[in-house]
């Protein structure tokens, strides 16, 4: 049989015991067939087990991991529900999903709510999180392993501190990738040829960034330390301010934390019965 024709069957397999029907358009088919094909590298890469079934996935794990957009946490978390042992630590990485509507809906309290950032694939990230009373010493100390590998981790003890966190560190690559593609487009505009406006500007950003972190001073000392009265960096500031920047930036970060607090509210308020329903 062609590998083709194989894929397709197990994709209808998955299909139908995950949603009980198969009946899908074709455009959606290519993009299963490659969800498919690109668990089958995991396996080829890693020998790591994989499965379509949550509740199996989860039942041999010590810290079961939820990474999911929240659009889809529902029917994860249905699957889930009340399946897992009490010596199990549920993880999650979704944004806006608070302890209670996890610890609530999978009927199951050790529950840590986490917000890393991009960086971390390349153990550069920064990992803000909090965890329920249920999860014990040994519990935080396999955490705080688990995300300092992947970068800088800070425990908080109030909730929203890790939603505020969304805002700024989470979604905070957002905001330097887009100045980095400005200030490149701006050397190109100048004159200088694209891959080379794109390493001065990488190089300057992250040289920055580490003389902020060594020097232990305040930015706007380090800021007023480059900039002489008359100069280029004085002409440049004032255009920035004209421009509200600062005030763009806050309203920037404001509005990504009150998303934040609308996908908490909306998950908190969710029936995952009735929502399971809804989707047969």
């Amino acid at each position: 049989m062609p590998s083709a024709l194989r894929s397709r069957d197990a994709a209808r397999q998955v299909l139908v015991e995950r949603f009980g029907h198969d009946e899908f358009q074709e455009g959606q088919w290519e993009s299963i067939e490659a969800l498919l094909a690109g668990r089958d590298a995991l396996v080829a890469a890693h020998g790591v087990g994989v499965t379509a079934d949550n509740a199996a996935a989860a039942s041999t794990a010590d810290i079961v991991l939820l990474a999911v957009k929240p659009q889809m946490l529902a029917p994860v978390l249905a699957e889930l529900r009340g399946t897992l042992r009490e010596d199990q630590l549920v993880v999650s990485v979704i944004a806006g999903a608070s302890t209670h509507a996890l610890a609530t809906n999978l009927q199951h309290p050790a529950v840590v709510r986490t917000m890393p950032n991009t960086p971390a694939q390349i153990g550069q990230g920064v990992t803000v999180w909090f965890a329920t009373d249920s999860v014990d010493e040994r519990g935080r100390a396999r955490v705080r392993a688990m995300l300092g590998a992947l970068g800088r981790e800070f425990e908080v003890h109030d909730e929203r501190q890790v939603a505020m966190a969304t805002a700024v560190s989470g979604t905070g690559p957002t905001y330097v990738f887009l100045f980095i593609e400005a200030l490149t487009d701006a050397a190109v505009h100048l004159g200088f040829p694209r891959h080379v406006a794109r390493e001065l500007v990488l190089d300057t950003m992250s040289g920055s960034a580490e003389f902020a972190l060594r020097s232990g001073r305040h930015v706007a000392e380090l800021r007023d330390m480059v900039t002489s009265p008359g100069g280029t960096s004085a002409e440049a500031l004032y255009e920035l301010e004209k421009g509200r920047l600062r005030t763009v930036v806050s309203d920037a970060v404001w509005a990504a934390f009150e998303r934040t607090l609308q996908l908490e509210a909306r998950l908190e308020g969710n029936d995952i019965e009735k929502d399971q329903r809804r989707r047969r």
